[in-house]
């Protein structure tokens, strides 16, 4: 029930809790309805609603709408976070209280994305843990949730970005683990979104790592997913990462210079930007590079 949409109905009416449980019911019992600590008896409620111009009904309606919206909003953050527009996702993020969703779907979503932002944009440890630990420990327990491998992402950034390779290491394995046993049934886009920025994540730090065969893999199966799926959002960043790791691996310049070109039609394709940037810095490097070796 959303005893928000009563208490801003009433005060929009600038009517005190006085006045308006006056004949009705004491204004305790109307305090603790408010407080969301005690729904009074159907009677009273329908009572106090009438004088208010609403319904009982509208209560539960303005509830749905407003988890709804909760939800479209949690999903444009989410995009946010997957386009690396962490400054709006966070601003976004901060508007919204996590102590008044009720929805443990919406709550584990919303902790996974800070959690993870926190993570990726170098913020304090202690901040990351804790968000990540509310999936782990509390809301996702038994780990049957999307959003606890999602939380292993967020840790093992936590901790390449915090050079403790191991630690992070232990956390992309589970990660890892997760990848290669994808359930069979067709899942929503959002889903495989989801799964391909756990593969881009995981295959670039095991490319930093230098195991570049484990990297490539990882990589060619998101390709095989994206394709599979008809999802390419991902496709721009994961053919930047088989570019890097190409000339990490001193491939043929054809091959890269092939790679390059498909990074960047992808990238226009779907309109990544920030990918765009990447490639023209990662060719200057490589021009530079091949200067010195002149």
């Amino acid at each position: 029930m959303n005893v928000t949409y009563f208490i801003k109905r009433r005060k929009a009416l600038k009517m005190s809790q006085c006045k308006l449980c006056d004949g009705i019911c004491t204004q305790a019992t109307l305090s603790k309805f408010e407080s969301n600590t005690h729904v009074p008896s159907l009677t009273i409620l329908t009572q106090l609603c009438a004088r208010l111009g609403i319904s009982v009904e509208e209560l539960y309606e303005s509830e749905e709408s407003t988890v709804s919206q909760l939800s479209m909003q949690l999903d444009d953050i989410e995009k946010r976070l997957m386009m690396e527009d962490y400054c709006r996702a966070f601003e976004e993020l901060n508007a919204i209280n996590p102590e008044q969703i009720q929805s443990v779907v919406a709550q584990m979503q919303f902790y996974y994305l800070r959690g993870l932002m926190t993570a990726l944009t170098n913020g304090h440890v202690i901040d990351v843990s804790y968000d990540l630990s509310m999936i782990f420990n509390v809301l996702d327990a038994k780990q049957k949730t999307i959003f606890t491998y999602l939380g292993f992402l967020g840790m093992a950034e936590m901790y390449a970005r915090n050079h403790q390779p191991k630690r992070a290491q232990s956390y992309f394995d589970k990660v890892h683990d997760y990848l290669n046993q994808l359930p069979a049934e067709q899942h929503s886009e959002q889903y495989y979104l989801r799964v391909l920025m756990m593969v881009y994540y995981t295959a670039e730090f095991e490319m930093t790592q230098k195991r570049y065969e484990k990297s490539q893999r990882l990589i060619e199966a998101g390709v095989q997913l994206c394709s599979e799926q008809h999802v390419t959002f991902y496709l721009p960043d994961l053919k930047f990462l088989a570019t890097q790791c190409a000339i990490e691996r001193h491939c043929p310049t054809d091959e890269v210079q092939s790679l390059m070109s498909e990074t960047m039609a992808f990238a226009k394709i779907n309109q990544n930007q920030v990918v765009e940037v990447k490639l023209a810095a990662l060719k200057r490097q490589v021009e530079k590079g091949k200067l010195r070796e002149a």
